[in-house]
């Protein structure tokens, strides 16, 4: 037990030293280190400086996969996958902790400041502090070809169908059909795509 305690602060140490080590040397050491703890890893998963992980064994994450700076991928009690090809932006927040469930395919862009979470707070009993009544999972799907501008918020138990775009500043309550362009607080359909862009 005691042994065990030093071998998990050492981890910590390790990670957080991996996590705030600045330029190309801190991207290598990252991708060769840090990255290694995922479930399923694909090749070329970079992770810039100050992304913070939590949850390693239930994330999978495929080829060619960015994350900027002081993003956060948190995944513990909930499960995360991410398809091929997709890119997050500065200070993105992956949440499926409490028994959420993320996936995300590929080809998929996402804005910076978005938040992505996949469970919600429990408030039925108006006797108990919400903050003390725990969490209900839900399941949130984001289609391939996917563009989520900036400052955007996606809840649970939603869809985002495939070659989409959710304007910046748009927060998503019920699902987006796919080829579809939405925006707004609740977001609402602007327009579907043309033909044109089904290829």
């Amino acid at each position: 037990m005691f042994f065990r305690k030093i071998y998990v602060e050492v981890i910590r140490i390790f990670f957080t030293f991996s996590q705030f080590f600045p330029g190309k040397t801190g991207d290598i050491l990252r991708r060769l280190t840090i990255v290694n703890f995922f479930k399923k890893k694909g090749s070329n998963i970079s992770l810039r400086m100050g992304v913070e992980i939590t949850g390693f064994k239930n994330i999978e994450i495929g080829n060619n996969v960015f994350f900027e700076r002081y993003s956060s991928i948190n995944a513990n009690d909930g499960d995360i996958k991410i398809g091929n090809n997709v890119s997050f932006n500065y200070n993105t927040n992956i949440n499926a902790s409490d028994k959420g469930i993320i996936e995300i395919g590929n080809d998929v862009t996402v804005g910076q400041n978005t938040v992505i979470r996949a469970s919600d707070h429990e408030y039925k009993n108006i006797n108990v502090p919400i903050k003390y009544q725990g969490h209900t999972g839900g399941k949130i799907i984001i289609g391939n070809g996917v563009w989520v501008g900036a400052n955007c918020v996606i809840t649970r138990n939603t869809k985002i169908g495939n070659h989409s775009i959710v304007n910046a500043g748009s927060i998503i309550t019920r699902d987006v059909d796919a080829y579809s362009i939405v925006g707004g607080n609740p977001a609402k359909l602007i327009k579907k795509l043309s033909n044109d862009r089904k290829n």
